[in-house]
């Protein structure tokens, strides 16, 4: 396993973070606690959760996370253990601040309720799960920064934020003496490369490492997505993949030029990116997990990336230079 600083924190974690957004929901426990042990075989120390995975059952996955911990073995304390704050909790005791948000009442309560679920006294990284425009930063930092001083959160990360909303929120950090942001977990891979107009070049600029989610979007470019055999799809489904068909299939055509499967290219292909901390896995079975894990020994040269460029062209790299002179 290779490893890597979390942002410009000093905490390093695997190259490759096993997500859990599937557990409880397409994932059975049974199978989702088979996967969480081959990742720490595999030396995968990076484990990623939200308050609200589990489908309609919110909490669901960070109890299964935490009845795996429970297990022993040093499973906790091998783990860098990060969740999120933000969503809904379907939870009938939160009455009128129920909606989604980064309210200090919010993020106090529900992270009280993810230590629970997750049966620890603190996670390494805590996330805003989305940007909060209607709270200050005032409100939001001092929530947070309340929860590192007692101990019940390392080090804070977002997900889905604008480049602009990156450089506020270390801007106001930076303002009360905090490190601020050492994480974005953003949406990035073959068929969607706009991050990389704004958000990659902001997470360079200010010292936060990229984790990737979606990073095969939604399994097209798994591999399955033109075979016939494969079960029913939905209309929208259907719809992307004949957008986006003779893309995919000189992409099928590249690997095995390549010898290598789809989703092993796509997540090298992220693996070479400068901006990129850690792809997420978001695996659904062992045998997913097992073969993503070729992804960390396969090399693209120049020539291959030329080629996944034309491709997947991207915006044609960082703005303002992308789009004017």
């Amino acid at each position: 396993m290779q490893y890597t600083r979390l942002g410009r924190s000093g905490m390093r974690v695997s190259r490759l973070c096993l997500g859990t957004m599937n557990f409880g929901v397409d994932t059975e426990e049974r199978e989702a606690h088979r996967i969480l042990d081959a990742a720490l075989d595999a030396g995968i120390n990076f484990i990623d959760t939200a308050n609200g995975y589990g489908g309609i059952n919110s909490g669901l996955t960070e109890e299964i996370i935490g009845r795996w911990f429970r297990q022993g073995n040093g499973r906790r304390e091998r783990t860098v253990l990060a969740t999120k704050v933000y969503g809904r909790m379907n939870d009938p005791l939160d009455g009128p601040n129920a909606e989604a948000g980064l309210s200090a009442y919010k993020i106090r309560r529900h992270l009280e309720g993810s230590l629970r679920r997750l049966g620890t006294d603190h996670v390494e990284l805590y996330q805003m799960h989305h940007i909060d425009r209607s709270v200050s930063w005032d409100e939001i930092w001092s929530a947070l920064q309340l929860a590192q001083q007692q101990g019940k959160v390392g080090y804070l990360g977002s997900s889905n934020f604008a480049a602009w909303d990156l450089a506020v929120a270390q801007g106001e950090a930076k303002a009360r003496g905090m490190v601020g942001l050492v994480s974005e977990q953003h949406k990035y891979n073959l068929l969607c490369r706009l991050p990389e107009l704004e958000v990659l070049p902001a997470c360079e600029a200010l010292g936060i490492g990229l984790m990737v989610w979606a990073p095969l979007e939604a399994g097209l470019l798994g591999g399955n997505a033109l075979r016939p055999d494969v079960g029913l799809r939905s209309v929208q489904q259907r719809e992307r993949i004949e957008r986006h068909r003779d893309q995919l299939m000189a992409f099928t055509k590249l690997c095995a030029e390549i010898g290598e499967k789809e989703d092993v290219i796509a997540m090298a292909w992220l693996l070479h990116q400068p901006a990129v901390t850690t792809p997420i896995l978001g695996c659904r079975t062992l045998e997913q997990f097992e073969r993503s894990l070729r992804a960390l020994e396969v090399n693209l040269d120049a020539g291959i990336m030329a080629r996944l460029d034309e491709i997947f062209p991207g915006p044609g790299g960082a703005a303002p230079k992308a789009y004017a002179w």
